[in-house]
C-alpha cells in the first residue's frame, strides 16, 4: 500500500508540473515544429545520400520513420514523402540544404523548451551555441538514419544468402518485417533517450531518465492504437470537419498527442529526479554530526 501511494503521489505531481509547465502549449510547439522540420531532415537525407550515390536510402529511412505510426497517418505522408524524394532537386547542395538544416533543427529546439521546463532548468547558454548544436543532432540523426536505413536495404540479400545454405529457414519467412519493426522501434527508443540525456541543459544519468522514456513508449504506444482506432472507424470525422486540410490536420493533433505524451515523460523524470534529491538532503539534515563530518 506504501508503494502504491507513493506511486499515486508522484503520478498526482507530475500531472501538476506539467498543467502548470503549459506542456499542452508547448506541446503545439513541438508538433508544429516537428511537422514543419519533417520535410527538411528528409531533403537533408536526400542531400547526404546523393553524396555517396545511394539516392533511394533516403527513401528507405523516411519509410523507418513512418513505420511507428499508424496507418491511417502514415499514408498519406508517405506517399507526398515519396514524391518529394524521387524527384530531381538541385537546391540541395546549395541554399536550400542550409534551410533545411534551419528548419530541421526548430524541431530539437521545441524539445529543448519543453524537456527544460520539465526538468525545472534554465538554458544559460547563447542561443548561436544552442543552435549550431541542435544542428549536429540533425545531422548526426541523418546519418545514423542513412546507416540504418542501409541496414534494412541489405536485410533481403543477406536472408535469402541465408536460405541458400539453410533452406530450413523458409519457416521464419516473416523475419525481414519483424527486422524492419526492429529497426523502427531502435530508432525510437534511441531518440527517446538521447533526447533526455542530451537535448536539454544539465546532465542526466541514463538510469534517471529510463522511467520518463518507459511510460513515454507504453502511452505512445497506446495512444498510437487509439488514434488509429478512431481514424479506421470514424474515416470521415477530420475531412468533414476539415475539408481539403484534413491530412495536415490528422498529421498534427497525432504528433500534438505525441509531443503531449513526450513532455508528460519528462515531467514525470523532473518529478523523480526532485524527490530523490529532496529525500537525500532530509537525510544529510537528520544525520548524526559525526557522520556528516565523515562522509565524503
Amino acid at each position: 500500500m506504501r508503494r502504491l501511494r507513493l506511486y499515486t503521489e508522484i503520478l498526482g505531481i507530475t500531472m501538476h508540473r506539467f498543467v502548470m509547465h503549459d506542456a499542452w502549449a508547448i506541446a503545439s510547439h513541438i508538433a508544429l515544429s516537428v511537422l514543419t522540420s519533417f520535410f527538411p531532415f528528409l531533403i537533408l537525407l536526400t542531400a547526404l545520400a546523393s553524396l555517396f550515390g545511394t539516392g533511394s536510402l533516403a527513401d528507405e529511412a523516411a519509410d523507418i520513420i513512418l513505420e511507428a505510426w499508424p496507418r491511417e497517418v502514415a499514408e498519406p505522408i508517405a506517399n507526398e514523402v515519396h514524391r518529394i524524394l524521387t524527384g530531381r532537386r538541385s537546391d540541395v547542395l546549395t541554399l536550400g540544404l542550409v534551410l533545411a538544416l534551419y528548419f530541421a533543427s526548430s524541431g530539437v529546439e521545441s524539445l529543448r523548451v519543453g524537456l527544460n521546463r520539465a526538468y525545472g532548468l534554465r538554458e544559460t547558454r547563447a542561443w548561436w551555441l544552442t543552435r549550431l548544436e541542435s544542428i549536429a543532432f540533425v545531422i548526426g540523426g541523418a546519418f545514423v538514419m542513412l546507416a540504418l536505413a542501409l541496414l534494412v536495404v541489405l536485410g533481403p540479400f543477406v536472408w535469402r544468402a541465408a536460405l541458400r545454405w539453410v533452406p530450413a529457414l523458409q519457416t521464419f519467412g516473416n523475419v525481414v518485417d519483424l527486422f524492419r519493426f526492429g529497426v523502427a522501434t531502435l530508432v525510437i527508443v534511441s531518440g527517446l533517450l538521447a533526447a533526455h540525456k542530451l537535448v536539454p541543459a544539465g546532465r542526466r544519468t541514463l538510469w534517471s531518465v529510463l522511467p520518463g522514456v518507459g511510460v513515454t513508449l507504453l502511452l505512445w504506444l497506446l495512444g498510437g492504437i487509439a488514434f488509429g482506432w478512431y481514424l479506421e472507424f470514424y474515416p470521415g470525422a477530420y475531412a468533414s470537419t476539415y475539408g481539403g486540410l484534413a491530412t495536415a490536420m490528422v498529421a498534427l493533433i497525432f504528433l500534438y498527442t505525441l509531443g503531449a505524451i513526450f513532455l508528460f515523460g519528462g515531467e514525470l523524470n523532473g518529478t523523480i529526479i526532485i524527490a530523490k534529491r529532496r529525500r537525500l538532503h532530509k537525510e544529510a539534515a537528520t544525520a548524526p554530526f559525526n557522520d556528516v563530518i565523515k562522509a565524503p
